[in-house]
């Protein structure tokens, strides 16, 4: 049939009838909303007594510590890596990072379960390849090997020397008479700094859902985040053999639980996914890297890669597509260029919707096909086949999912009102009880709430004036780094600075931008940073405008954490630069370069300032 586009009269001649796939959508996505959105989820400590004790590392002892750096950096993860990387490329090299795992690597140190790998492809999601002369040895590379990756970058910089490990941050004060930062420890440490650099991921805080008598069950129960190995036998890469005699649920089928399930419906006597929502899952392709094609590298080649990936994902087309992988193909897929012959800018925005809507479509289908190809029994593909938006959720990629479910021993439970309750035996889905031994919870992690609740800690900045309260409404910063009221504090996650999908690229960028504000600020004694009004409330408006297109699109999605579970105030991309991330870091390039600073007040520390 044919697709009209309501501007421009351009005819679509597609295969398929939009309207009764557009009133699926928004069946499924009535189906799963609900009225706490948010609060349908609680945290570790809500379920049962929580043990803080890292299970990675033997506890560090130490003296509590009182003393003054140039920069205290809060994070270990990659963000915070870079962030003491490229302030050591720049000469600064008096700062300390606070973390509360026992090494380096962040959400790769903590998450460990079956299966983990990155789900961008491993030569441009790991950072600094060419400075630490390494490359992956699989095009996604496994998380074990990230995170020895992850400690490179620490052992390459010398970072181990400035660094707390399981220490957390209960506070960060600023103090207007020593235009300084105070942040205290839970290890009795005092550090007080001329600037604080925020690197806390976004994914750190695990969370289960809140159902009735999830404290009840008696037998073993973790998320897969805190995966107990102890239980389970084996490690990342399988042989869980302590699992041969016991029925396993999982609940959860996000990327975390996608990746997990092929290693658990391996080793367990019996499982149950249950799936609340299918996720889009395409084709991973994971190989070996090739050492001909290692051979052939030039410098500079991580970040032409880098460069052809973005542009690729943010709608610049390229000559050629050197990563090649699910997220070019899709991306470019959904922006529909291809049913058209007019360059999409070219289009009235209502046309521009009504041929991203049609393309989003046609690449589920496919989807949908690959389901039925994969999937033996009929029931069971149709109850995996995702009805929602190609990027409502983060797509996943994995060549052994759905082949699980042609085993026998494992079942899928699909029910789109999630577990009705738990017992000390099992777990109760639409009416029937599940009895199971073990419960594996691939819940995700908090992202809707304010930062203090995630991060454990509040940032008080001048006139005693809390992030938590000023932020209620949404970020305010200017370029997505500095705040007004918040002087010498920069953050380096996603907060109104344009990203898509490489998570650690952004992070690569704000940290070497971060580092060159900080060494001019030491450098010419610059006391106090902070954007002005005029220029923050401009910023956080073009952001929030950048977003309007992209928030309608969630509004038709099903809940999840992109989404805000359905309280779009709340969700995962409320708060982003939805401008092109190329065109983004061009503008703060060239802002740099002009070195007037323009829309940051600079407070001088003596006379010694300059520019």
């Amino acid at each position: 049939m044919s697709v009209t586009l309501p501007v421009s009269g351009t005819k679509l001649d597609v295969d398929f009838d939009p309207a009764p796939i557009r009133a699926r959508y928004a069946e499924e996505r009535d189906r799963r909303l609900r009225p706490d959105h948010l609060g349908q989820f609680q945290g570790l400590s809500d379920v049962r007594a929580a043990d803080d004790a890292d299970p990675y590392s033997e506890p560090i002892e130490r003296d509590a510590l009182t003393a003054e750096h140039d920069v205290v950096i809060l994070g270990g993860g990659f963000g915070g890596l870079l962030a003491g990387a490229y302030l050591t490329r720049q000469g600064v090299t008096d700062f300390r990072i606070v973390e509360q795992a026992g090494d380096f690597g962040g959400t790769w140190y903590w998450n460990r379960y079956p299966g983990v790998q990155c789900d961008v492809e491993s030569y441009i999601y790991l950072p600094l390849l060419e400075e630490t002369g390494y490359i992956p040895t699989q095009r996604y590379a496994d998380g074990d090997e990230i995170f020895a990756h992850a400690q490179r970058i620490g052992r390459h910089f010398d970072l181990y020397r400035a660094a707390l490990f399981q220490t957390a941050v209960t506070s960060a004060t600023w103090s207007q008479d020593r235009q300084r930062w105070e942040i205290r420890t839970d290890r009795g440490d005092v550090l007080t700094a001329k600037y604080v650099v925020r690197a806390n991921g976004p994914l750190n805080k695990p969370q289960f859902p809140r159902v009735d008598g999830i404290a009840d069950f008696k037998g073993a129960m973790f998320h897969t985040s805190r995966w107990d190995y102890d239980y389970t036998g084996g490690d990342q890469h399988g042989g869980m053999t302590k699992l041969a005699d016991k029925r396993v649920a999982i609940i959860g089928t996000g990327a975390t639980g996608v990746q997990a399930v092929p290693f658990l419906a391996e080793d367990a006597a019996e499982l149950f996914v249950i799936q609340r929502t299918p996720s889009v899952v395409g084709p991973r392709d994971n190989r070996p890297t090739d050492p001909d094609w290692v051979a052939g590298l030039t410098p500079g080649w991580q970040q032409r890669r880098h460069h052809n990936f973005n542009s690729l994902v943010n709608g610049h087309p390229q000559d050629q597509n050197l990563v090649g992988d699910i997220w070019t193909t899709v991306l470019t897929a959904v922006t529909g260029q291809h049913l058209v012959e007019a360059p999409l800018d070219t289009l009235a925005i209502e046309d521009q919707i009504a041929l991203a809507e049609v393309a989003d479509m046609q690449v589920m289908r496919t989807v949908h096909a690959r389901i039925e190809d994969i999937v033996e029994d009929p029931a069971t593909a149709e109850a995996l086949k995702p009805w929602f938006g190609a990027v409502c959720k983060r797509p996943t990629f994995n060549d052994e999912y759905l082949q699980s479910f042609n085993k026998p021993t494992v079942h899928l439970v699909h029910s789109p009102g999630g577990v009705e309750k738990f017992t000390e035996t099992g777990l109760v889905v639409d009416g029937k009880h599940y009895e199971v031994d073990c419960i594996v919870f691939a819940t995700g992690f908090e992202t809707g709430s304010s930062t203090a609740a995630r991060y454990g800690y509040d940032i008080i900045g001048r006139d005693g004036v809390s992030m938590r309260d000023e932020f209620a409404d949404g970020h305010k910063t200017l370029h997505g780094f500095f705040s007004r009221k918040f002087p010498n504090f920069v953050e380096l996650g996603v907060s109104q600075n344009a990203y898509v999908v490489n998570f650690t690229y952004m992070l690569d960028r704000k940290a070497r931008h971060a580092a060159r504000i900080l060494h001019h600020a030491l450098k010419h004694h610059i006391a106090a940073i902070e954007p002005d009004d005029a220029a923050q409330a401009d910023w956080v408006q073009l952001t929030r405008e950048s977003g309007l297109a992209r928030l309608f699109y969630f509004s038709t999605c099903t809940p999840g954490y992109y989404n805000g579970q359905g309280d779009l105030q709340h969700g995962f991309w409320g708060d982003v630069y939805q401008g092109s991330e190329v065109e983004f870091w061009e503008m703060i390039d060239t802002w740099w370069e002009a070195g007037d600073f323009k829309g940051l007040e600079l407070e001088s520390a003596g006379p010694e300032v300059q520019g």
